[in-house]
């Protein structure tokens, strides 16, 4: 799969992916901040925004929320024939917004890499992806898929909103409570057990994702906030059993 690739933003996730393309593809970078050495030492080179958008595959590595402003933004310097791909961590409404501000001619290839800078920073081996091919030629969709699946990646293909529905709970639930642990002031204590570990495991990895990407994959899924209410009660409930506990002190 010989292609030019582009990719627009250079955070923690686009530095990842430019690390891991740069060693098969051709890769120019688009960084507001103009960190042009350190794209180089990623195996890639700088570019404006027109020479990144004339690529044949252009990859948005921007927050959700800033997604809607990037495709306005980038919509006249697109020349069909190429595909555009998102990496957001919700799928609905990013879909929604590339068949709206897009060319009709330029192909939308949707995913969610279910791995980031700290799970896959020494291999993809055994990491999934999801995508949701929204249109474009099918061989572009099966040479893509070929090639996930060749770095060791499981591919995930669904549509937009199954996904969202169960990354409500899988990811945005988790980050839930990854962050309610954080704001309790959970930390490693010497009586500990196995489990007590594993919710620290959680929110060690949640709180080294960002706040704007916590915010924004409960903001923009559409089922987000009905999980987080069904376990907000949940715990309530399992509280209320317990009553008032007569060997507690504070009780």
């Amino acid at each position: 799969m010989s292609v030019s690739i582009g990719i627009l933003g250079f955070g923690r996730f686009g530095q990842l992916m430019c690390r891991y393309l740069a060693k098969d593809f051709d890769v120019v970078v688009f960084d507001r901040r103009g960190r042009n050495e350190l794209i180089g030492a990623h195996g890639a080179v700088t570019a404006d925004i027109p020479e990144t958008c004339q690529q044949e595959v252009l990859i948005l590595a921007v927050p959700i929320s800033s997604l809607e402003t990037v495709l306005r933004e980038i919509g006249p310097h697109l020349t069909p024939p190429m595909t555009v791909v998102d990496v957001c961590s919700v799928k609905s409404l990013p879909v929604q917004w590339m068949e709206a501000h897009l060319p009709r001619e330029i192909a939308i290839y949707a995913t969610h890499p279910m791995f980031g800078p700290d799970s896959a920073a020494d291999t993809l081996d055994g990491q999934k992806i999801v995508v949701c091919p929204v249109r474009g030629p099918a061989s572009f969709n099966q040479k893509a898929a070929q090639y996930l699946q060749s770095r060791g990646l499981e591919v995930i293909e669904t549509t937009p909103d199954a996904h969202d529905r169960q990354i409500a709970v899988t990811l945005a639930l988790t980050h839930f409570v990854g962050r309610s642990l954080a704001e309790y002031g959970a930390q490693p204590l010497q009586i500990d057990t196995d489990g007590y570990k594993r919710l620290l495991h959680t929110l060690e990895v949640v709180t080294h994702d960002t706040w704007q990407l916590f915010e924004d994959m409960n903001r923009f899924n559409p089922y987000a906030a009905k999980e987080r209410r069904a376990l907000l009660a949940a715990t309530q409930k399992v509280a209320a059993q317990l009553g008032g506990g007569k060997g507690n002190p504070d009780g």
